[in-house]
């Protein structure tokens, strides 16, 4: 009995509890998306590949749905506004994912992967609603604890990865991989269906309904023109965006080139690269549920500075990793894992913290477009380094989680409203 008295106290247990409706169901249904996205993920470039598409088309359908991804972004918060969060979360549900995942699970050439990818751009529409659907109705106080939840739920989802070697092992990739793209349009179609069933418009998102009824979607875009200078002269929002910014890129490069840097550098076996996302997971996993809890969830600045120290520091011993040295990499996942888990959910929440209520969806639409335009360029930029030196990539990540630290240093603690400066 006491120890179930122990756990009801536990941070992440009381927040479930305390938040009825739409964080709560949306942190229960999220492993709708993420199981069969972790199945599919490890396959979905080779399936093309085996199907015919060559690596120039391969890398035309990610230009192509990378320039489609930043114009459906500035749209999603027009949308998110005009139809409300939870209508465009299931439209982004609907189409960027249940419909998309039907055509990849019967494509055969490089135009059916192409409209796919397209069709999945729709996604970014559900980016700028769901976050709004999420945490519009719960307790500022309660973010971190709902974004560690979010995390949760695709750790758990990392598990399951495994499951489709298994397959592709005892049948062959492209059957296997048609059929995981089906079940992962019915899982969303599922998803869109609860959320359709158990969530509620938000009190936010039915006054923006209200207000943005008689404006035409043509002038909503134009008004993203005010909207830049309210972000510019926002020092809060700045330092957060910027923060968002700098691990979207390091998460990129690293995520990247971390493969390829172990098995052509390092001389260690391809069977390792499926161990490392389940440690990193475990670690998380154990992180986030032992100890996050017994850290002062109102604080920011000090866990992002541990949480930065800890991804320099590993990413230093990935540098300095002698061949075959298996122990370095692993200490370099370890210590990762303990930084994302520091990391993740308090740059999200510190984001949401410091926009304004009620331009909220075309502000994250916003973030949304800049972020995947101003990363654009260190994708080619780390492609280069890593063509001199494959460590150069990870020296360059270093230098930005030092240029994160400066910006946490200026971060000042939440006040009473929630807001930084």
């Amino acid at each position: 009995m006491k120890q179930n008295a122990k756990w009801k106290q536990h941070a992440l247990i009381r927040v479930l509890a305390n938040n009825h409706g739409n964080p709560r169901t949306l942190i229960f249904i999220e492993p709708l998306w993420g199981i069969p996205y972790n199945l599919i993920t490890p396959f979905a470039t080779l399936y093309m590949y085996t199907l015919g598409v060559t690596d120039v088309q391969i890398g035309l359908i990610l230009s192509v749905t990378m320039a489609v991804q930043m114009v459906i972004a500035f749209w999603g918060g027009i949308l998110t506004d005009k139809l409300g969060r939870k209508f465009t979360t299931m439209l982004g549900d609907f189409f960027g994912w249940a419909i998309a995942c039907l055509v990849w699970a019967v494509s055969q050439n490089f135009w059916m992967f192409l409209i796919a990818a397209v069709l999945n751009c729709f996604e970014q529409v559900n980016q700028t609603a769901w976050f709004c659907l999420l945490i519009e109705d719960a307790d500022p106080a309660d973010l971190v604890e709902i974004y560690t939840w979010v995390t949760i739920g695709g750790l758990v989802a990392v598990f399951f990865a495994p499951l489709s070697g298994l397959f592709v092992s005892a049948y062959s990739m492209v059957p296997v991989v048609r059929v995981l793209y089906f079940l992962f349009a019915l899982t969303m179609t599922a998803k869109t269906l609860i959320t359709f069933r158990f969530c509620h418009e938000t009190g936010q998102g039915r006054i923006r309904r209200e207000q943005t009824k008689s404006v035409s979607p043509l002038r909503m875009l134009a008004e993203y023109r005010q909207l830049i200078p309210s972000l510019l002269r926002s020092p809060g929002l700045l330092k957060a965006v910027a923060v968002s910014v700098i691990f979207y890129i390091t998460n990129m490069v690293n995520n990247t080139f971390f493969s390829l840097y172990v098995t052509q550098r390092l001389g260690l076996s391809e069977n390792f690269l499926a161990v490392f996302p389940i440690l990193n997971a475990v670690v998380m996993l154990v992180f986030m549920v032992g100890v996050q809890h017994r850290l002062r969830f109102s604080q920011f600045r000090l866990p992002l500075w541990l949480g930065l120290a800890l991804y320099g520091t590993g990413t230093l011993v990935l540098i300095l990793a002698p061949l075959n040295g298996l122990g370095a990499v692993l200490a370099y996942v370890l210590l990762c894992a303990v930084g994302a888990a520091l990391v993740n959910p308090r740059k999200d929440a510190l984001l949401q913290l410091n926009l304004d209520a009620q331009e909220r969806a075309r502000m994250n639409a916003l973030i949304i477009a800049s972020t995947v335009a101003l990363s654009c360029p260190f994708g080619y930029f780390a492609g280069w380094l890593s063509s001199l030196d494959r460590r150069l990539p990870f020296a360059f990540s270093m230098v930005l989680f030092a240029v994160a630290a400066l910006v946490v240093s200026r971060v000042r603690e939440p006040g009473p409203g929630g807001q930084t400066e």
